[in-house]
């Protein structure tokens, strides 16, 4: 899968999984071609459902097929479901504790020539503060689509995001995901690299050159921002001293955020945080090359790295 969208690696999963699961109904606000819940359409035309460009209404029906028995996946862009619909996910949704899964399409800055009021660089902070909801973000394609039948299953509230963009896969067809649970996928001593969503890629790069300049990093894939693997962290934090996350996402309340709430209380470290800056991003000819130009680059991981482990070498 590694040379198709991460969107369409779900929204091929999403069509499958739909042959499994009667219950499973999706609901699209008019960018079916987009998200690509169009394969769902094309395959149960019965159970999809198109409401135009009306994200709030979109997401109160999925409240009421939740009530009524049905597993509703929301989809639309990431930054159109969680700002337009921000207060019925609130009150319907969260509140409610309702069985809906909201799915945010061109995440990050994935939707690369659409600008600023496209990009979804908020979306997970949003998400993270709304009480009951389950945040996660897949590090690639098998991930995205293994996530399907998970979200699917856990009963309540999920929110995921999905890369508009073609993501390096990171694991391999056994890969298998459970929901809270973040994954070790190497071991080290001297700097410990946490990533989530489209950025593993990236943060695998930047290990891979760091362990030829004989740094020793642990690598973390963390998929739920939400609940945290909070055990995870904090060992790494003990037994390496020093942390960086790197997230395509405003480094205030997405990945850096939580992590730094987890250290607070268990373990305070050392913590330099990859992402967008508290800043709006520009548009680009592309999602790598705009990524490289925001602060998200493999080079901005390694930098950071460094700076991890020469913090840490001032503390002792």
């Amino acid at each position: 899968m590694a040379e198709v969208p991460q969107r369409q690696a779900y929204g091929m999963a999403l069509a499958e999984y739909g042959d499994v699961n009667p219950d499973v109904v999706v609901l699209d606000a008019d960018v079916s071609s987009s998200t690509l819940t169009k394969y769902f359409a094309d395959r149960h035309p019965s159970r999809f459902f198109n409401l135009g460009v009306t994200e709030a209404s979109m997401v109160n029906v999925g409240v009421g097929l939740a009530l009524s028995g049905k597993i509703p996946f929301v989809n639309t862009f990431a930054a159109l479901l969680t700002l337009r619909a921000c207060e019925q996910i609130r009150t319907c949704v969260a509140y409610a504790n309702a069985n809906v899964k909201l799915i945010g399409g061109y995440a990050g800055l994935s939707d690369y020539k659409d600008g600023p009021t496209h990009f979804a660089v908020n979306d997970v902070a949003l998400m993270r503060a709304m009480p009951n909801v389950v945040v996660i973000a897949p590090a690639d394609n098998i991930e995205a689509a293994r996530m399907v039948r998970a979200i699917a299953e856990h009963e309540g509230p999920v929110y995921m995001r999905i890369s508009r963009a073609a993501v390096p896969d990171v694991f391999g067809p056994d890969h298998q995901v459970q929901i809270g649970k973040g994954i070790m996928l190497r071991p080290g001593s001297d700097v410990t690299i946490i990533g989530s969503g489209s950025m593993m890629g990236r943060c695998v790069r930047a290990a891979d050159q760091l362990a030829a300049e004989g740094v020793s990093v642990r690598l973390l894939n963390i998929h739920t921002l939400k609940p945290l693997d909070v055990d995870l962290i904090c060992q790494a934090a003990e037994e390496t001293g020093a942390l960086v996350t790197a997230e395509d996402h405003s480094v205030i309340g997405g990945l850096g955020g939580a992590v730094a709430e987890a250290l607070g209380r268990c373990c305070p470290t050392v913590l330099e945080t990859v992402g967008l800056q508290d800043t709006f991003a520009g548009t680009g000819l592309d999602t790598e090359s705009l990524m490289d130009a925001w602060g998200l680059a493999v080079q901005d991981i390694i930098n950071a790295a460094r700076r991890a482990v020469e913090r840490k070498a001032r503390r002792r």
